[in-house]
């Protein structure tokens, strides 16, 4: 079996709003080339969490370790250097209106490298192809769905081939459908850039089918109650609300 090596280490981490604690010792590991899923109930930090590991919140106390680095304690511009090789799709994409998808995706191309117009036209073309919106370049985010326009915020993500790429709800507003091609999209893209993946959800449908790795943040606790496959901990961890969460209520019976 290959060995995996760790790509993000949390630890002794500690997320708090003034004095109000929100998460504390946070302790687990992000592999290279896990889909990670952050879940658990509403209020407890999970895009708070996210926030912390590319760079917009500081945390209360503990580390955010990314290829051996301490990203909050190194240099401001090492950690600026780091967050280039972040790419991130929100949950409502996050596209400027006023640009066409084609200007949507150039932009973080045009502003962080050198690459020629024509260079930079391919690409774009490129990695719209990647998602599924080839000969949409010219189309306005107004002009397309919802499921198309979190494929073009994905697209923007994966301009810059980033090193771990973060979501934030990615189904939140999606039908059944186009949230099952959003996972399969995912999977595909895990498959052939071998990116690593963070995903912040509570959909238990996305969370068993991509989801590799995890980490269960227990709202009562303001802790983490688990850590591991998903779907293995839904067969074998026997903490009620992590159970409960897994189930849809249903693991209490049990």
């Amino acid at each position: 079996m290959e060995k995996k090596t760790a790509h993000i280490k949390v630890a002794d981490l500690t997320m708090a709003y003034d004095d109000f604690v929100l998460m504390r010792d946070l302790n687990f590991t992000i592999f290279r080339g896990d889909i990670f899923i952050i879940m658990g109930g509403s209020g407890c930090g999970k895009s708070t969490l996210l926030k912390t590991m590319v760079g917009l919140k500081e945390p209360a106390l503990g580390r955010v370790v990314i290829n051996d680095t301490d990203f909050w304690r190194t240099s401001g511009a090492e950690r600026e250097r780091m967050m280039k090789r972040f790419g991130i799709l929100y949950q409502g994409g996050a596209l400027w209106s006023s640009l066409t998808l084609a200007e949507n995706i150039a932009l973080p191309l045009e502003q962080y490298t050198d690459l020629e117009k024509k260079h930079i036209r391919e690409l774009v073309s490129y990695k719209l192809a990647l998602v599924g919106l080839s000969g949409f370049e010219d189309y306005y985010p107004s002009e397309i769905s919802g499921g198309m326009r979190k494929r073009a915020g994905l697209a923007r993500a994966i301009s810059m081939d980033p090193e771990i790429l973060f979501f934030d709800e990615p189904s939140a507003g999606l039908d059944p459908v186009s949230a099952k091609l959003l996972d399969d999209l995912i999977l595909e893209l895990s498959r052939s850039l071998g990116t690593t993946i963070v995903v912040v959800t509570h959909e238990l449908a996305s969370i068993f089918a991509i989801g590799t790795n995890s980490v269960f943040l227990d709202v009562d606790r303001r802790t983490m109650s688990a850590e591991g496959d998903p779907n293995m901990l839904l067969k074998e961890n026997k903490d009620p609300g992590v159970r409960r969460f897994l189930t849809r209520g249903q693991g209490e019976s049990e």
